[in-house]
């Protein structure tokens, strides 16, 4: 049965295909004429950062506008491969407690501040700093005891164990390095306008408005993706700025789009999607995430996940394969692993996500849940009730639709999972307190280490800023000292063996009900030259040219 919500999104796509019908014949079928310079418009429905540096809290919003003006040490191409950036070189030392780091030379921050490896030092030493506030780039960085300054150009860094994914760490945006002199003026008006070497600049921010960015004249480190590095023109945008907008409605974004407003949106609807893809106005750009996948992930901690029965009762009657079918209109493929698909050493175990009502019923029985009158099931007078934090900030539409289909299958075995859109703050609030029983909470880290940042029992500590990361309260020795020991080892094909067996853990504990890969949908119209990092999948506007 459709839900109203999806007959909603059908006519939202009629109503787009009739619109992009009205491009002219032919369109797209010859490169477009492009110019040099003005200004190119995004507009994102991702939630305003609180703060502009990625390193004070670190959401994706942050690395969104971030990659724009702060670079990383290290990038990483489609393939997964780590290639130079801010470092040109580096080298582990054998028992993997040292890594030295060569800078690039002469390089300098848009504040004319040097880029050398007493700013390096700044940098880590600010992220681990309680007093940033740091989340994202804190827990990617824990080993990190200290970094010695060898030169200008050579920083040291020393480790409390080996950390195999250290590269991965510092290749993302919740890592990468801004000015020393930038941090110095404290967090208040570093977070207004942060100061990185990228190839645009903070001009200003308009609080929920829009940020503007302009054209960094000496850009001297062309990243991975950059195509004009060495051309005559020097590595640097072709664009004179950015006008970053702020529009949380979905239809409103592609709208704008259409009319020529904004060159370029994220978090389209499936049905804008489908729209540009039938169209041959406009790009469709697929970028999906590493690291995790979008997630249920249920509450071990307390009653009444705490029982393995019922927890293995909600995965198989949840159900959402069908739904992601049709309200993703094919722009989303059901996972089976708690890692994406576009990790190398991801794997799953789709039996134990198959859904099999009867079995989910039996397990409630088992457990001591009988069915109440409403259909609700009682235990020593408790209903089965699961609180569901939606933060309507991060969970599109599409995907809230699929929690209400979520929500009736697995009522339909006795659960009364109540679902409650908050936003983002209050969302936090809600996860902070454990005032939830189910959540799906994006994260993202480049490659599997996110596992043990998800789901190693230290994921239960909160970070300085007070984000935890183990949503699932999982705590499993066993599962610890594997992902322990995968963190530690540079054998690709023991840390391949190491992951998989952590994902056949975390599948078995039944505390992890795999979606999707997280999306990342961008639309694209008069503009060419638009491409994503192969780290966090992030856009850069370094090629972009507007249609002439």
């Amino acid at each position: 049965m459709r839900t109203p919500r999806l007959l909603a999104l059908s006519a939202v796509t009629l109503a787009a295909i009739a619109l992009a019908g009205c491009a002219a014949p032919g369109a797209g079928d010859a490169e477009p004429a492009t110019r040099a310079g003005g200004t190119l418009v995004y507009a994102t429905g991702d939630a305003e950062p609180a703060c502009l540096d990625p390193h004070v809290g670190g959401n994706y919003p942050q690395a969104l506008i971030s990659t724009q003006y702060i670079e990383p040490l290290v990038g990483r191409d489609a393939s997964g491969k780590i290639t130079p950036w801010l470092a040109t070189d580096w080298a582990m030392s054998e028992d993997g407690l040292t890594w030295d780091f060569t800078l690039a030379e002469g390089v300098t921050f848009t504040d004319g501040t040097p880029l050398d490896a007493a700013a390096v030092k700044t940098n880590i030493e600010h992220l681990q700093d309680p007093e940033t506030q740091s989340s994202t780039g804190f827990i990617a960085l824990q080993k990190v005891q200290e970094v010695e300054v060898v030169s200008d150009s050579h920083a040291r860094f020393h480790l409390s164990e080996p950390d195999s994914a250290l590269l991965e760490s510092l290749s993302q945006q919740w890592t990468a390095i801004q000015s020393p002199a930038g941090i110095a003026r404290g967090m208040e008006v570093n977070c207004q306008l942060p100061i990185g070497t990228g190839p645009f600049i903070v001009e200003e921010w308009v609080p929920q408005d829009h940020v503007t960015l302009v054209r960094n004249e000496n850009y001297q480190t062309p990243g991975p993706e950059n195509d004009h590095s060495d051309g005559d023109d020097g590595a640097g945008a072709y664009l004179d700025g950015i006008e970053w907008r702020f529009i949380p409605d979905a239809a409103t974004r592609f709208a704008a789009l259409q009319s020529g407003e904004v060159h370029v949106i994220d978090n389209p609807l499936p049905s804008d999607i489908t729209a540009i893809a039938q169209s041959s106005d406009g790009e469709h750009i697929d970028a999906p995430r590493p690291g995790s996948v979008n997630r249920i992930e249920l509450n071990a901690g307390q009653a009444p996940f705490d029982d393995a029965l019922v927890r293995e009762a909600f995965i198989r009657s949840a159900d959402p394969a069908p739904g992601i079918e049709t309200l993703f209109l094919g722009t989303a493929t059901r996972a089976v692993s708690p890692l994406a698909s576009i990790e190398p050493l991801a794997t799953g175990d789709a039996g134990l996500l198959k859904t099999d009502p009867k079995r989910a019923a039996a397990l409630l029985d088992e457990a001591g849940w009988k069915p109440g009158a409403d259909g609700v099931r009682e235990k020593d007078g408790a209903r089965l009730t699961v609180r569901f934090p939606v933060s309507t900030n991060q969970s599109t539409a599409a995907e809230q639709s699929l929690f209400e289909q979520i929500q009736a299958n697995t009522a339909a075995v006795g659960f009364d999972v109540q679902l409650e859109p908050v936003d983002l703050s209050t969302w936090h609030k809600r996860l902070g307190a454990h005032e939830y029983e189910a959540v799906s909470a994006p994260y993202t880290k480049v490659g599997p280490d996110v596992l043990r940042i998800l789901y190693h029992s230290d994921g239960m500590t909160p970070a300085p800023s007070g984000y935890f990361a183990n949503h699932a309260q999982l705590s499993d020795p066993e599962l610890d000292a594997t992902l322990e020991q995968a963190a530690q080892t540079a054998n690709e094909g023991e840390r391949a063996t190491l992951y998989a067996d952590a994902q056949q853990r975390i599948l078995e504990s039944f505390t992890v009900l795999p979606l999707y890969d997280q999306q990342n949908h961008f639309l694209a119209r008069g503009v060419t030259g638009v491409t994503t990092l192969g780290t966090v999948a992030t856009p850069t506007f370094v090629n972009a040219k507007l249609q002439a």
